[in-house]
């Protein structure tokens, strides 16, 4: 167990952004899902740019790599393409 102040204060911290990183990966692979089940071409349209900016913010804070990123952003503009 953390001994000094300044290292309790750090597992406080830690554990907040733990569970943040969390919510936002999870809801961004919800989304993902939500997006890859979609039929209708105009609502999957609409919905896809929410999903990439949902995909580059965690390359940005880098939860994901920037390489995956792009591989997501392609694999779901291609399905909503072919739809």
């Amino acid at each position: 167990m953390a001994n000094h102040k300044s290292a309790k204060k750090r597992i406080r911290q830690s554990a907040k952004k733990r569970l943040e990183n969390r919510y936002y990966g999870k809801t961004t692979r919800n989304a993902i899902r939500k997006l890859q089940t979609l039929t209708d071409k105009k609502e999957a349209e609409a919905f896809l740019p929410e999903v990439v900016s949902m995909i580059d913010k965690l390359a940005k804070r880098n939860q994901i790599h920037k390489n995956k990123a792009a591989n997501l952003k392609s694999s779901i503009t291609k399905h909503v393409n072919a739809l």
